[in-house]
């Protein structure tokens, strides 16, 4: 049985919304990541995703997202002690507040970032760079069909 979490991939002029997991974090401390968290059991749902991914923005850096979320992609790995984790990414627009490491022990900083930027960058994963090529891609598609 895989562990679900969600990860969003937020844009605002040109930049990507990024963190800095918090070294205290079990997994990829110290890394750059989109924000994100772990969908909770709560049997008969509705919404489970968008819910979870609205909740870990606002706990972690203290924005709120729309309900309109564009899911990127999917992928799979497995944590040091052997859990299996299914990881899907959507696109999302805040809706409200400036993003700021809200939780301390899961953040350590928040950035604004070019993918060059973050392509670059030493302590960005390779799943980090995967999941921005996938947003860049969605949202040149997305201009793309706005100006035709």
């Amino acid at each position: 049985m895989f562990i679900l979490n969600v990860e969003g991939a937020i844009q605002r002029e040109g930049k990507w919304l990024i963190i800095e997991r918090s070294t205290k974090e079990e997994h990829a401390g110290g890394q750059l990541s989109l924000v994100c968290g772990k969908v909770e059991n709560e049997g008969f749902s509705k919404d489970l995703l968008e819910r979870t991914l609205k909740r870990e923005l606002f706990e972690e850096v203290g924005i709120e997202i729309n309900c309109n979320l564009k899911y990127l992609r999917s992928s799979s790995f497995v944590l040091p002690d052997g859990r299996e984790v299914l990881d899907l990414v959507f696109h999302c627009v805040i809706e409200t507040g400036e993003p700021f490491a809200k939780s301390p022990d899961e953040v350590e900083a928040v950035y604004w970032m070019s993918a060059e930027e973050i392509y670059d960058h030493p302590n960005a994963p390779i799943w980090l760079k995967e999941s921005i090529e996938e947003a860049e891609r969605y949202d040149q598609s997305s201009t793309m069909k706005a100006t035709n």
